[in-house]
């Protein structure tokens, strides 16, 4: 079963990557960047979701790696 993967601000600075619903960080990273970059990378293994948070911890980017059953007019 794939999970989405949820980039997220670490509660004691840097960044982790953390499979939906999991109490624990699967990566805990210093940069945002590389947690995104690894979180890109397990999404796209999972055929998931990449959810990206911002320090306030509301949603700033989203990517669908998985089926898309409504994919953009110009991807069909």
């Amino acid at each position: 079963m794939s999970r989405n993967q949820h980039v997220v601000p670490g509660k004691n600075g840097g960044w982790n990557v953390k499979g939906a619903g999991a109490k624990r960080a699967t990566v805990h990273t210093e940069t945002k960047q590389d947690a995104i970059n690894i979180a890109r990378n397990i999404s796209q293994n999972q055929h998931s979701e990449l959810i990206i948070h911002g320090r306030n911890g509301r949603i700033q980017n989203r990517d669908s790696h998985g089926h898309d059953p409504f994919p953009p007019r110009d991807k069909n």
